[in-house]
């Protein structure tokens, strides 16, 4: 059996970052939009039941229809990069969101307390305290949306990404 040639590796390659860049941009997106949306929904519970609704509801639409649905639409649709990096962050949110709130909820009430009753503000709380205890459920999270946005990138070769 014969080698692949060089110009095959190299287009196997070029590919391939492109994939990662898709799937690097999408979840960096993601993640801008999931983490201060989820430090929100934190402090008003009364809104996590309908963002999660809509975050779950992003979820069960198949990626080849959220795709299709997002040609038409105007400054985002057509064929490229832009309508796939969409598509990819909507996939991304539901997992990162809810690593976040759920991270954040299971940090005992007591710690934040005892955060206040050293002196500390709120935001000191939230990142000194907060933040890195729930830092492994939101990786988790991060991990969840990363390997669902590899594998739905590959449809993204359907409009031109």
């Amino acid at each position: 059996m014969p080698l692949p040639s060089p110009d095959l590796w190299r287009a196997i390659l070029l590919r391939s970052g492109e994939h990662l860049l898709l799937v690097g941009a999408a979840i960096a997106l993601a993640l801008l939009i999931s983490l201060p949306l989820g430090l929100w929904i934190q402090r008003r519970p009364r809104w996590a039941a309908p963002v999660l609704s809509l975050a779950n509801g992003i979820q069960t639409i198949p990626s080849l229809a959220i795709f299709g649905l997002l040609l038409t639409v105007p400054l985002l649709g057509g064929i490229g990069r832009t309508p796939a990096i969409v598509a990819l962050t909507l996939y991304a949110l539901l997992p990162i969101l809810r690593g976040i709130l759920t991270g954040l909820d299971q940090v005992p009430n007591g710690l934040r307390e005892a955060g206040r009753a050293l002196g500390l503000s709120g935001r000191q709380v939230l990142w000194r305290v907060e933040l890195p205890l729930a830092l492994p459920t939101l990786m988790a999270g991060l991990r969840v949306a990363t390997v669902i946005n590899v594998g739905v990138a590959t449809v993204a070769a359907a409009i031109g990404a």
